[in-house]
C-alpha cells in the first residue's frame, strides 16, 4: 500500500516537472492559452469583486434611514434613462401643506417630518468658507433621527424654530471643520447666502457614502429654507418612521392612502409619488447589478469555453510532438496510468496557473472601485475557490482526451515514429 502511494506520489511529482518542461518549450503557445484563462477568470471575478466591494458599501453606507423608517417624494432614488426621468418631472411637486395634511390625519406613525435640499448656496463664517457643494438642508425637530443621527453639541431645530421660522442652523460635522476649524461653533453667527443664522448645535458625524461626505451639510428650519431657497423645482421628501418592524407595513399602506387622497390620484391610478426605504434601495441596487453578473458570467463562458477549447488543442500537438517520448516512457516501464497523469497534469497546472493569474488580476481590477470611492477592499473568497475549481474541470475536461491518446498509444509504434 506504502509503495503504491510513494509511487503515485512519485509519478505526479514526475509529471508536473515534466509539465513545466513542456510548457517552457512551448511558451508562446503556452501564455496564449494562459492569456484565454486568465482572461475568462479575470472577467469574473474582476466584476464579481466590485460588485462584492459596492454591495458591501451598500449594506452599510446605504442604510440612510433609520430603523422601521421610509420616505415620500417626488422622484425615485435611483433612476436609469432620460424617459422616465421626464416622466416623473412631470408629476406635482410635494409641498409643506401635503407635509402638514399627512402628519395630522396620519394615526399609526411615530413621526413624520420633512426634508428638502439644496446646494452651491454660499456658507461663510468671518474668512472661512465652506465648499460649494455644501448642502443647505431644511428640516425639522425629527430630520436627525429619520436620516439616522443624533445631535453631538447644542439642540436640535424644535418645533417652535420651525413654526417661526427662525433663524437658526445646525451644522454638519465637515460643515462645523470647514468654518470653524478653531472655534466652538455654538452661538456663533454664520451667513447664508448674505443671510445671518445663529448656529444652535452640531450633529455626530456620519462619514462616507461611495466618497460623498454625508456630513457636508447646515441644517436650518424647513420654513426658514422654503422661505428664502425655494422655487419651483422644490419638493419635499416626507419621512415617515413606524412605531414597530411588525407596524411597519400598516404604517406604510396608511400613509400611501392618505397621499392619494391629499394628492387626488383618482382610484384604479399608479401612485405619483415614491416610496423608498433601506430595503428599497438595496432591491434596487441588487437589479441593477444582476444585469452586470449576468453579462459578466457570460462572457466568462465563453472566454473559458475558448481557452478550454485552445488547452484541447496544445496538448493535442503537444501528443503528436511527443510521441517517440511516449514510447521510451513506455519501453521503460510507464503505465498508462503514468502517461494519464503526465499529460493530465499538465493541462490541468495550465487553467490553474491561468486561473490563479485571472483570480490575483481580477481582485486587483475589482477594488479599483474601492479606491476609487474611498470604501473598504474586498476579496471574494468564494468566486476566487469557483474560479479556481471551474478551471480544474476545464482543465480535466478538455485535458482528459488527448491524455487518453497519448495512454492508448502502442509502445512499439511509438518508437517507430519519426
Amino acid at each position: 500500500m506504502k509503495h503504491k502511494k510513494g509511487h503515485l506520489k512519485n509519478t505526479i511529482k514526475e509529471s508536473f516537472r515534466m509539465a513545466l518542461e513542456a510548457i517552457r518549450a512551448n511558451k508562446l503557445r503556452s501564455s496564449l492559452t494562459l492569456l484565454g484563462i486568465s482572461i475568462g477568470v479575470f472577467s469574473v471575478i474582476g466584476v464579481m469583486t466590485a460588485i462584492r466591494t459596492l454591495e458591501s458599501s451598500v449594506e452599510s453606507g446605504l442604510n440612510v434611514f433609520g430603523t422601521n423608517t421610509f420616505t415620500i417624494q417626488k422622484y425615485p432614488a435611483i433612476q436609469m434613462g432620460g424617459h422616465s426621468r421626464r416622466q416623473y418631472r412631470n408629476r406635482d411637486n410635494l409641498d409643506y401643506y401635503q407635509y402638514e395634511e399627512l402628519k395630522r390625519r396620519a394615526k399609526l406613525p411615530l413621526s413624520v417630518s420633512s426634508t428638502t435640499s439644496k446646494r452651491g448656496i454660499k456658507v461663510t463664517y468671518r474668512e472661512h468658507q465652506a465648499k460649494k457643494n455644501v448642502f443647505i438642508m431644511g428640516g425639522d425637530e425629527g430630520t436627525l433621527r429619520t436620516f439616522n443621527t443624533t445631535i453631538g453639541d447644542g439642540r436640535n431645530i424644535t418645533s417652535q424654530d420651525v413654526k417661526f421660522s427662525r433663524m437658526v442652523a445646525v451644522l454638519g460635522a465637515d460643515a462645523m471643520d470647514q468654518l470653524f476649524p478653531f472655534e466652538d461653533p455654538l452661538g456663533k453667527i454664520i451667513s447664508i447666502k448674505g443671510m445671518n443664522f445663529s448656529v444652535i448645535g452640531t450633529a455626530d458625524k456620519k462619514g462616507e457614502m461611495f466618497g460623498q461626505s454625508q456630513d457636508n451639510y447646515v441644517m436650518i428650519p424647513i420654513t426658514t429654507f422654503l422661505q428664502r431657497h425655494a422655487n419651483r423645482w422644490t419638493s419635499l421628501g416626507i419621512t415617515v418612521e413606524a412605531r414597530s418592524e411588525e407596524m411597519y407595513e400598516k404604517t406604510m399602506d396608511e400613509t400611501i392612502g392618505l397621499m392619494r387622497a391629499i394628492r387626488k390620484v383618482p382610484p384604479g391610478e399608479d401612485n405619483d409619488f415614491e416610496v423608498v426605504s433601506n430595503a428599497e434601495l438595496l432591491d434596487t441596487f441588487a437589479q441593477f447589478t444582476g444585469g452586470i453578473k449576468l453579462f459578466a458570467f457570460a462572457v466568462s463562458v465563453i472566454a473559458l469555453l475558448v481557452a478550454g477549447i485552445g488547452i484541447m488543442n496544445i496538448m493535442l500537438v503537444s501528443v503528436t510532438e511527443r510521441i517517440k517520448e511516449i514510447g521510451i516512457r513506455k519501453a521503460i516501464g510507464a503505465t498508462r496510468r503514468d502517461i494519464l497523469i503526465q499529460f493530465l497534469s499538465e493541462a490541468v497546472f495550465l487553467s490553474e496557473f491561468g486561473g490563479i493569474v485571472g483570480v490575483i488580476l481580477g481582485v486587483a481590477g475589482g477594488n479599483a472601485v474601492a479606491m476609487i470611492f474611498h470604501i473598504p477592499a474586498v476579496i471574494p473568497l468564494d468566486w476566487a475557490v469557483i474560479g479556481l475549481v471551474v478551471c480544474s474541470v476545464i482543465g480535466i475536461g478538455f485535458g482528459i482526451y488527448p491524455a487518453w491518446r497519448a495512454a492508448k498509444m502502442d509502445p512499439i509504434e511509438s518508437l517507430r515514429y519519426e
